[in-house]
């Protein structure tokens, strides 16, 4: 019954592994981790922008709701709070200050139920982090501790502010002995 479950059919698919349109994009994410780990890299922090097709009902009647995400995905050096710190840093540097807050959840299967939680910005689920299930690395085959956050980019530009100021470049440079 989950809503991931819901996809749309691709009338004329490139090959099945194409065959419907995602729903979540933790898969591209995962294989570029796991592919990376399976050449020996031994840290691996990536990220990636995409959109996801939300079906407002099967079969479709009229367009799915299209939403970018930012997935950041990592393993080797680091844990949960590593990935959280690089949420914070992300927010902070697009101006969002006020503090976000992390409540757990168990609501992503393909996460593990205690290691997991959903990002709240302003009373607002912008997102949600957490550990790769253990069943889910084994698919892709990677023995490591693998983290994951999704941000929701639409959710995002509701609370973003580029209020930055320019400051040119300094005519001379800097000099630290006269």
């Amino acid at each position: 019954d989950s809503v991931y479950r819901k996809a749309i059919t691709i009338a004329n698919p490139l090959g099945e592994d194409f065959s419907i349109m995602r729903t979540v994009s933790l898969n591209g994410m995962l294989t570029s981790l796991a592919t990376n780990f399976n050449r020996k890299n031994k840290v691996a922090r990536l990220y990636e922008f995409g959109n996801v097709y939300l079906p407002k009902q099967l079969p479709l009647t009229e367009l799915p709701e299209e939403r970018m995400k930012l997935t950041i995905g990592m393993y080797g050096e680091g844990d949960f709070f590593n990935l959280k710190g690089v949420i914070e840093e992300l927010f902070d540097n697009l101006g969002m200050k006020n503090i976000c807050t992390y409540v757990p959840t168990t609501e992503h299967p393909f996460l593990h139920p205690g290691r997991q939680a959903n990002v709240l910005y302003q009373d607002k689920v912008i997102g949600y982090l957490g550990e790769v299930h253990p069943k889910v690395c084994a698919n892709y085959g990677m023995k490591e501790r693998t983290y994951i956050a999704v941000v929701d980019m639409p959710a995002v530009m509701e609370f973003v502010s580029f209020d930055k100021k320019y400051e040119g470049i300094a005519k001379f440079p800097a000099a630290t002995r006269d």
